[in-house]
């Protein structure tokens, strides 16, 4: 019996997998305004309300991590830096529209705008 319970303690859930990587107060809006053509951090703290430049730098290079985003720095004078999905980035956009329309469900009508 105890070893069928430390089995299933070592399982991969991929759900948990998925909702861990997105986990973090600004990813999703970061996804969102690169899939709006934004790519440079400058305009990620334009666009995203109240985020702190060293948290959203932080949430990059985890997106980066985790295969969702690509890192491009140019050897230029400022220094430049910009971001793009990669194709598993891509996928989860695709997956975040059909969440938004499940969300529309939750809405109540008046509620609605």
């Amino acid at each position: 019996m105890e070893t069928k319970e430390r089995a299933e303690e070592n399982k991969i859930c991929p759900l948990e997998v998925a909702v861990n990587t997105i986990s973090g107060k600004w990813k999703i809006p970061i996804v969102w305004q690169i899939n709006e053509g934004k790519k440079r951090p400058s305009e990620f703290l334009r666009g995203i309300a109240k985020v702190d430049r060293r948290v959203l730098n932080q949430q990059l290079s985890e997106m980066v991590d985790d295969g969702i985003l690509t890192k491009q720095s140019f050897n230029e004078l400022p220094p430049r830096v910009e971001y793009t999905l990669t194709l598993l980035g891509e996928q989860l956009v695709k997956i975040l529209w059909q969440l938004n329309d499940w969300g529309k469900l939750l809405i109540p009508e008046n509620e609605k705008a």
